[in-house]
């Protein structure tokens, strides 16, 4: 049986995502960033923007608020957030990116550039120009459908 193009273009998406993300891990990890992951890179790019509670995590993220506190949790264990008192509500407190934790975006940020260079390489820049300008399209049209994806994806 024939596997339909709708699911075979899934498939190939999600694989080329894994692909690209084992790639940047592999480059942290060497860089002394063990065990990061791409959920990780995302919050902290998230918390980075403005997301200083669980609750506005998640809203980002496209996950619930406890999936969300698990997160910051293991980010604070590996040290690339910390919790201070917000000096605006003194009931609550705002999570920040450490200075490692900018570290880790900036190597992470390197890291996908040069991904995009040897890709631009191997399929040439306007193919993959092309590629970036379907899936913005495809990006753009959800966006405008939903706030918040359903499925926790970003």
């Amino acid at each position: 049986m024939d596997v339909p193009r709708g699911a075979e273009l899934a498939r190939m998406l999600l694989t080329g995502f894994d692909v690209m993300v084992d790639d940047v891990v592999t480059e942290l990890a060497r860089h002394g960033h063990p065990g990061v992951t791409a959920t990780h890179e995302f919050a902290l790019r998230a918390i980075a923007s403005g997301a200083q509670s669980a609750s506005e995590l998640g809203r980002r993220l496209g996950v619930s608020k406890q999936a969300a506190a698990k997160t910051i949790a293991t980010l604070e264990e590996l040290g690339y957030v910390e919790r201070q008192d917000d000096p605006e509500d003194g009931r609550r407190r705002a999570v920040i990116v450490t200075p490692r934790g900018n570290e880790m975006m900036s190597i992470g940020a390197r890291a996908f550039d040069r991904f995009r260079a040897r890709l631009a390489a191997r399929v040439g820049a306007e193919r993959l120009e092309v590629t970036e300008a379907v899936l913005a399209t495809l990006i753009a049209e959800r966006a405008s459908e939903s706030p918040e994806p359903a499925n926790g994806h970003r």
